[in-house]
This record gives structure tokens, sequence and C-alpha cells, in this order.
């Protein structure tokens, strides 16, 4: 009887100790789920952002959800080039376009391989990716190239690789932009562990993607850059242009810390590739 007495308790015990580590492995775990990240500081105290980053998506050929495509000469290229599908980073359903606006975009998607034959179409036919345009903001950052964050208490700078695209934050102060830029004007400030920017006065020649998505010159994006984790971001961008888009809309993504031994920011001085694409109807035979 005390035999099977001990083997009984023994039983209860060893079930209840089970018990209380399951509770506490599921507290852990909840508290994992709930509990912010809280990043790495610098030494003003602010969440550091340093690094080189790319985000991971086909949001560059469309940034809402799309099929596959052929490439841009499949009888050359065959697969080579070919659009991947993509389940969009546009959160909320469809872009809300005003009607006159989806009219246009869809006129940009029609004219987004033409090759410009006068001065007047490099500004107002085709990607301006194939050109070699800055590409604008949000663009710059789900393009399929890396960037990089440089990070000080009174500005950061990010430094783009595809056409050597730069952009400064003013962090602390909000001077007037000096005239409209591909890459607008950034004003930022911290809220908790994100950066929040404000970005003005682009001008109304970029895309958001090769599907010939665009904006006005009325265009305002609000991203904010929060880290999940040592090597992720969660990128977001709220979009209002009243000119375009009958209310404002938001898209977000996950952007990747490239964690290669001596990862480097090179170069990709795209000007020289498209100048026979822009150019060439001057020529001599």
């Amino acid at each position: 009887m005390s035999n099977r007495l001990s083997v009984t308790t023994i039983a209860l015990a060893s079930a209840v100790a089970g018990a209380v580590v399951a509770l506490a492995a599921a507290r852990v775990v909840t508290q994992g789920a709930t509990t912010p990240y809280r990043a790495s500081r610098t030494p003003d105290g602010k969440p550091d952002l340093n690094g080189i980053w790319q985000a991971l998506n086909e949001a560059n050929w469309d940034i809402e959800a799309h099929n596959t495509g052929p490439s841009p000469a499949p009888q050359l290229l065959g697969a080579l080039f070919a659009q991947p599908a993509g389940a969009g980073v546009v959160e909320g359903g469809p872009l809300p376009y005003r009607p006159e606006a989806l009219a246009k975009k869809k006129e940009n998607f029609e004219r987004r391989l033409t090759r410009p034959t006068s001065l007047e179409l490099n500004e107002t036919a085709g990607d301006p990716e194939a050109k070699c345009y800055m590409p604008g903001v949000p663009r710059a950052t789900y393009m399929p190239f890396p960037f990089q964050i440089v990070q000080t208490p009174q500005q950061i700078l990010i430094a783009y690789q595809f056409a050597n695209a730069t952009r400064q934050i003013h962090i602390g102060r909000e001077p007037e932009a000096p005239a409209e830029s591909w890459m607008g004007w950034s004003i930022g400030r911290w809220e908790g562990e994100s950066l929040v920017v404000d970005v003005t006065s682009q001008i109304d020649r970029t895309w958001f993607d090769r599907a010939g998505n665009f904006h006005s010159d009325a265009l305002h994006v609000v991203e904010r850059y929060t880290p999940t984790s040592r090597d992720h971001l969660l990128y977001e961008a709220t979009i209002d242009d009243p000119k375009v888009f009958t209310r404002p809309w938001k898209m977000s993504m996950p952007l990747y810390r490239r964690v290669e031994q001596n990862a480097l920011l090179i170069d990709f001085k795209c000007v020289e590739y498209a100048q026979d694409f822009m150019y060439g109807h001057l020529l001599r035979p």
C-alpha cells in the first residue's frame, strides 16, 4: 500500500511540476508576444537604426497584389526579367484612385515601356526607373537594392544604391524646403521606438512602382521605421494625395538587415545605361 501511495504521490507531484513548467513557459511566450522589442541605443539614447537594409518583396513591380507577367521582350529574353507574382503591400484593398487618376494610371502602365522619341516624352512617358531618375519616397525603400541608414542626433542620412540617391532627415528642427525635389523634404521625430518622418515637396514625376501607380505634387508621405528585432525593421508609409486619391492609404512591409560579412553599399550608377534609351533618337543614323 505504501509503495502504491508513493508511486501515486510521485506521479501527482510530477504532473503538478509539469503543469507549473508549462504555465511558466506559456507566460514567457505570452510576454514575448506582447512586450514590444526594445532596440539597442545610440549614445543619445535613441533606437539604433544604423545599418544596411533591404526589402524582400515584389512591390517595385506592383505595390498591389498581382500575378506573374512576361518579360519586356519574351522572344529575346524568354523567362529572364519576367514579373514575379506578389501579394501586395497595400493595406485595406485596392488603391482609392479618383476616376480620372485611375485612367492616368492605366495609361502609365500601357506606356511604361515607351522609348522616348522627343524631349517631351522623356518627362511624360515610360517608367522613371528606366531613365535612372531618382525613385522618390516611398519607392526608394522597396526597390530591389539595399540602402544604408547613418544616424546622428541632429539628422539621419539615408543613402540608396539605386542612382546614388540620398536624403537627409532633419531631427529636432523643421527648416523649410528650399524647392521641390526628386526625394522630397524630410522632417523626422521619435515616437517611442519608432522614427516618424514627414516627407513633402516631392516632384510629381516619380512612380510608386512599374505598374504605373503614381502621385501628384500634393503628395504627403508619413513614414514609420520601427525595430522589431536586431535585424528587422517594420516599415510603414501612409500616403495622402487629394489630387489623385479619395482618401489616405497605407503600405507596410518588413525590412531586413544585410548581415553578410563586410556588407557594403556599392554604387549603382545607372545614368550611362539609360542614355541610349532616352537620347538615342538624337543620334545621327
